[in-house]
């Protein structure tokens, strides 16, 4: 398998990741740079391959969907590793909000039994730095976001190069 023609994605993925880790940014990190990182993902392919053919849909959704799911691996990584080492998150620190919130809904025996594992994961980044529920959570949610947001970046980067390509005519 030619893992070079995944390049640009894994790249820019990466670099979406990055950025999301600064914390004035993360908060836009799926609905602005993992679709922006897509879109230029499609537009790197395209100067480094020097291809002057069309972009097609198949393969800006492939190239947006692989950018999502590089995003999310190493968002989730980069936020374990500064769990582990801080020993404290986001997470944590709305936890008691969130928690005041959902008292309020009264969602009742299922939502018990949620908020006991929620705090049994913030006790455990507390004390260890690490929580297997919460790693869970993150990357299905990330998963879910990135990947779509990714798909969306994907066309919209495969829109802006066959846009150029019309110009160019």
């Amino acid at each position: 398998m030619n893992f070079k023609k995944y390049l640009p994605a894994i790249v820019s993925g990466f670099g979406a990741a990055v950025l999301s880790t600064v914390p004035g940014i993360k908060n836009f990190s799926c609905c602005l740079l993992v679709p922006g990182a897509a879109a230029i993902s499609i537009l790197i392919d395209k100067k480094i391959n020097n291809s002057n053919e069309r972009v097609l849909l198949n393969k800006s959704l492939g190239f947006g969907f692989l950018t999502g799911l590089t995003a999310t691996i190493f968002i989730t990584i980069f936020d374990m590793l500064i769990t582990y080492i801080t020993k404290t998150n986001d997470f944590i620190q709305t936890l008691p909000q969130s928690e005041i919130i959902m008292q309020q809904w009264n969602l009742g025996p299922l939502f018990d039994d949620s908020l006991k594992m929620m705090k049994n994961a913030a006790h455990k980044i507390e004390k260890t730095g690490f929580s297997s529920i919460y790693l869970l959570m993150i990357f299905s949610s990330h998963f879910i976001i990135n990947t779509i947001f990714g798909l969306i970046g994907g066309v919209f980067g495969m829109s802006l190069a066959n846009r150029k390509l019309r110009e160019e005519e």
